[in-house]
């Protein structure tokens, strides 16, 4: 089931439909934290991320009133930033479509918790690890930039950006079965990925 916006946010975007910027401006102060960590995470370049990121509260803006409200506002904005990505890389020639993958996957992606607590992992809760965690940020970053465009998208809206099926299948234009298929082979390539660097990785991410 799609989620849709809640009262206040609903309110805000009715508001904004309406012209009124300092409406609009609550919603990209709730909402450009999120933005930006996915298109960094797609791109792995901070000002390419940043430039992209008013690019896409810009394109918004300008298309609010094609806004219906039968999803929430979040995955609506966040198709926009992958539509911009890949604007920028069929524009630097660097990536091409990658044909549709199959619908069907036994595995089940939701069961991967642990590779969530990776990529979230706080290095406040050990200040004395701060350089492994930042080492261990490079090494996510590394390993997400080496999954297809279409997986590493998925991987990233469900593990970092914590979105529901559903709420992919919107972003990504596509079905739950492929948004599952997705996740599930991008997370056995990211975990294959990492399983190099054991030594980098913390105890409990490491293979027996």
């Amino acid at each position: 089931m799609h989620t849709r916006p809640d009262d206040d946010e609903a309110k805000l975007l009715a508001r904004s439909q309406s012209g009124d910027l300092d409406a609009f401006n609550e919603l990209v102060l709730r909402y450009q934290a999120s933005v930006y960590n996915l298109v960094l995470r797609m791109l792995g370049d901070p000002e390419l991320a940043a430039d992209i990121t008013q690019d896409t509260f810009l394109s918004a803006f300008r298309h609010l009133s094609t806004f219906r409200g039968s999803t929430a506002f979040r995955p609506w904005l966040l198709r926009i930033a992958s539509n911009l990505v890949y604007d920028h890389w069929r524009r630097q020639r660097r990536y091409f479509s990658e044909s549709l993958e199959a619908a069907s996957d036994e595995d089940d992606p939701q069961s991967s918790a642990t590779l969530a607590q990776l990529i979230t992992s706080d290095p406040e809760a050990n200040p004395e690890q701060h350089l492994l965690y930042q080492e261990l940020q490079e090494l996510l970053q590394r390993g997400l930039a080496a999954l297809p465009p279409e997986q590493r998208l998925a991987v990233i809206l469900c593990d970092i950006e914590g979105l529901s099926y559903e709420e992919i299948a919107t972003v990504m234009s596509t079905s739950l079965g492929t948004v599952r298929s997705r996740i599930a082979r991008g997370r056995a390539r990211l975990r294959a990925y990492l399983a190099r660097y054991q030594e980098l990785l913390p105890r409990q991410f490491r293979s027996p």
